[in-house]
């Protein structure tokens, strides 16, 4: 089997110097904590005038100031490069991450992954495949970010189903005989945070034989090998950005330029401390009764599926209060694909309310409380069904399911280059 055809490769990473403080360095996944802008101003104050990727990313809760926040992201990026605020953690390889949020430990390999291979458009067969459905509005700004950076930050679980534990975990059974690169405590409770260089060629090539048991065992037409877990908007706007780029590129460019490739964390999805979450939906600027009297009209006028002797029950919050909407399946992912496709076409028609999606049900209720919102506590998918579900039934909804919480979500420790190989 030849190497390029399981869409993994060992690269250049760099990481902040060894005399600065990481834990001032590291912050969580920039999709996180979008309707709570206290937790990021409380980030902020934290890290104060220290080097931070916090100045290198764009939290979604600062969306609307995109255009003032870009071009100080792309001015960072090339003075921490300047000032030699970041340097090379490994020349060649990945690295072993083992991050322990209270769960277990999560274990990682931080790799390139190649663009070519995935495909996030609805109906996709492509081996890396997206989990969910994008929103679209999520899409340019990040663009934008990605377009005139120097270098890539990312938040990106890329999953693989490796049963026998034969990729990541031979690794870290050896992992005291690798150079640890960090060993620290993540700010905002986001636990520890363990990092190993794996630049011998022996443990690459050993990696990859396992990466190709694996591929092996798949069809040999429209295999699934990677699964995006955490990341899906990050992957789709790296993709987008190569498209773009393409064109202008001869056939030998293309064939390594940096662009092409994008940094991802792979982890086990047997892994026990990797744990699927709901992500619950909070719609705000809305008449809590008057939006699920409308849902009552919807299930009459047939617009829902009738109740059958297979239904869920969605529990909704409001004002204090508590409800139920009651969905026609048994299945979690097409509960949440009906109230999902309802809340889209509701909020066509009142356009002053707002969706959001938020993670932990302590942190719905309490938003939820408010006047003028309503919550709706989704139900939870079974992580071992994820690829099969995915394989026979494609995309799933959009925030069906999350990683752990959102202080276990990946933080920003590692980065490349993009201007360079």
């Amino acid at each position: 089997m030849d190497m390029t055809d399981l869409l993994v490769k060992p690269g250049r990473m760099l990481l902040p110097r060894k005399d600065l403080d990481w834990r001032l360095w590291a912050c969580v996944a920039c999709d996180q904590f979008t309707s709570q802008p206290r937790y990021w101003e409380e980030v902020a104050a934290l890290v104060g005038d220290q080097p931070s990727a916090l100045r290198l990313i764009l939290p979604e809760c600062y969306l609307a100031e995109a255009r003032i926040r870009i071009p100080n992201i792309h001015m960072e990026m090339r003075h921490y490069l300047d000032q030699g605020i970041l340097e090379i953690g490994v020349k060649n390889g990945f690295i072993l991450t083992v991050r322990d949020t209270g769960n277990g430990q999560r274990i990682g390999l931080v790799a390139l992954i190649d663009l070519e291979g995935y495909d996030c458009r609805v109906g996709s067969t492509s081996p890396i495949r997206p989990t969910e459905g994008t929103i679209k509005e999520r899409i340019p700004p990040r663009v934008e970010v990605r377009q005139g950076a120097a270098l890539d930050m990312s938040h990106v679980l890329m999953l693989i189903d490796d049963a026998k534990a034969s990729v990541i975990e031979p690794l870290y059974e050896k992992r005291m005989k690798l150079e640890k690169l960090y060993d620290f405590q993540l700010m905002m409770g986001g636990g520890h945070a363990l990092g190993y260089g794996v630049a011998d060629p022996g443990d690459m090539v050993g990696v990859m034989d396992a990466l190709g048991r694996l591929r092996s065992g798949l069809p040999e037409e429209n295999p699934l090998l990677y699964a995006v877990g955490d990341g899906n908007h990050s992957l789709a706007t790296a993709k987008s950005c190569w498209e773009t780029l393409q064109p202008s590129l001869t056939y030998k460019q293309r064939l390594t330029h940096p662009a092409r490739f994008a940094l991802i964390e792979l982890v086990n999805i047997h892994n026990e401390a990797l744990r699927f979450k709901p992500i619950h939906r909070l719609v705000t600027g809305c008449d809590g009764d008057a939006l699920l009297a409308e849902w009552g009209m919807h299930r009459a006028a047939g617009m829902i599926p009738p109740l059958g002797a297979g239904s869920m029950a969605i529990p909704c919050v409001h004002a204090g209060r508590n409800a139920t909407v009651q969905i026609a399946t048994s299945k979690p992912m097409r509960a949440i694909a009906t109230l999902q496709a309802f809340l889209d076409a509701w909020l066509v028609a009142h356009p002053k309310a707002k969706l959001d999606y938020i993670h932990g049900e302590a942190e719905l209720r309490e938003m939820a409380a408010k006047e003028n919102t309503l919550g709706f506590l989704m139900p939870q998918l079974e992580k071992g069904a994820l690829f099969a579900t995915v394989d026979e039934e494609g995309i799933l909804p959009r925030k069906a399911f999350s990683l752990g919480d959102a202080h276990e979500k990946r933080y920003y420790i590692e980065t490349r280059r993009l201007d360079q190989g």
